[in-house]
């Protein structure tokens, strides 16, 4: 939620400080937009994206009872969700490319890891 009220927030500020207009996010946002405008909006995106496979994960790890069978089911989704909040602090503020990209990938690792092991535990 904090990373999608600052999608409105930069936007009206760029918008009544004249940086840009109305017509710059017609059809999303267009190459005049300034990027401590547009960045939020990317993060955001990249928090709907990949995490609702982490969503689902977790929802078939309750309804089938195997997240009490195993810690490791339960660690790793714990460390997703700091990896995710991670990339999203590193995006939203240094902006190091090479950091936000160990971190995007290590998430989507586990994420691959994570699904492994749940369809492990669904066939066995």
């Amino acid at each position: 939620m904090l990373v999608l009220v600052q999608v409105p927030i930069r936007r009206f500020r760029a918008v009544f400080a004249g940086r840009v207009t109305a017509a710059d996010f017609e059809h999303g946002e267009s190459a005049t937009v300034p990027v401590d405008v547009s960045r939020p909006n990317r993060v955001f995106i990249n928090l709907v994206e990949v995490p609702t496979l982490f969503y689902a994960l977790c929802i078939i790890h309750f309804v089938t009872g195997t997240v009490t069978v195993t810690v490791t089911a339960l660690t790793m989704a714990w460390v997703y969700f700091a990896l995710r909040i991670a990339h999203s602090l590193i995006y939203l503020t240094y902006n190091r490319v090479f950091h936000r990209f160990l971190v995007f990938a290590t998430s989507n690792v586990l994420l691959v890891v994570m699904t492994v092991l749940l369809a492990v535990a669904l066939a066995e």
